[in-house]
């Protein structure tokens, strides 16, 4: 059962809020909330040390406090903050570099210049009738929610939390 949750919980949370980033530009506050309480509640139960789940701790809050500044100055949106603060806390402290440079650092400034090459052409698309959620074309922010998703659906497999649920079940 632990082993189920791990593996649809992260998931599934992150695609929730990639569409809902995607068609309305905002992230809802209970997918960090249900993030950081599933971590808590199923990260004992897992095989992970109460050190290692602390140090998971630590590496969020640094993240918390990065995004903070980041939205302080008008850089990053709230909901982003969240999610990736959220997101952090199921990597933990070493993979969440990996996490945040490899993958959504990419991924975000491939999503970013996608997103401005189709609002460059948004008369083109909107002419033909390409079926673009009007989010994209009109608004001026990058729903970034989308590149911190696929990040971590790209580095979920490597994180402690699933390393340790996989050799729990061997």
């Amino acid at each position: 059962m632990i082993a189920a949750t791990v593996f649809v919980i992260l998931p599934l949370c992150l695609a929730m809020a990639a569409f809902s980033d995607l068609f309305t530009m905002t992230i809802p506050n209970r997918i960090s909330l249900i993030l950081v309480a599933s971590f808590a509640v199923i990260a004992p139960f897992s095989g992970l040390g109460w050190n290692v789940i602390g140090m998971h701790f630590a590496g969020a809050a640094i993240v918390f406090c990065t995004c903070f500044a980041l939205f302080a100055v008008n850089v990053m949106g709230g909901g982003d903050a969240k999610l990736l603060s959220a997101t952090a806390l199921w990597f933990g402290f070493n993979q969440s570099l990996r996490f945040f440079v490899a993958d959504v650092g990419l991924l975000g400034g491939v999503l970013t210049l996608l997103i401005l090459l189709v609002r460059s052409q948004s008369n083109i698309i909107l002419a033909i009738g390409v079926p673009i959620p009007n989010s994209l074309l009109l608004a001026k922010k990058i729903p970034y929610g989308i590149a911190i998703a696929i990040g971590g659906f790209m580095a979920f497999p490597s994180s402690p939390l699933f390393i340790a649920t996989l050799e729990s079940l061997k």
